[in-house]
């Protein structure tokens, strides 16, 4: 039986809200490619494991108005939100962090093999973000 595309991410979305990195990592694959906003793709959930800690300690998010969008075999799913987030502490390659908030919109996109997730690619406005940000 398939997996229902739109509760996996649901529960995804969710624990990204809750900052539980252990529920996130259940629900993707040990090949999960991962494609972050204006950085190189990383492979596995490992890879993930390290991304996810990088996020917990730089950034306080909470993803608002979800829109889930999948294809009928439950393969391929895109995603729309809102981020209100606060730079907690200065990540790589990036302005100083200094508490400042911000607010943005993010599309996502996913494949899903075996009921789990095996690629999200992430896609912001980085230029906005950075002007938000840059005291």
């Amino acid at each position: 039986m398939p997996v229902d595309v739109r509760d996996l991410l649901q529960r995804y979305f969710n624990a990204l809200n809750d900052r539980d990195s252990r529920a996130c990592l259940a629900l993707v694959s040990d090949e999960l490619i991962l494609e972050p906003n204006q950085e190189f793709a990383e492979h596995g959930r490992d890879a993930f494991a390290a991304f996810l800690q990088r996020q917990l300690r730089c950034y306080r998010e909470t993803i608002e108005s979800l829109v889930i969008l999948a294809e009928p075999q439950g393969r391929h799913a895109a995603c729309e939100y809102r981020v209100i987030g606060e730079y907690l502490a200065t990540d790589d390659g990036l302005p100083e962090a200094c508490g400042q908030r911000y607010e943005m919109r993010v599309g996502a996109f996913f494949e899903i093999h075996n009921g789990l997730i095996s690629r999200i690619s992430l896609h912001f406005n980085l230029p906005d973000w950075l002007a938000q940000v840059d005291d």
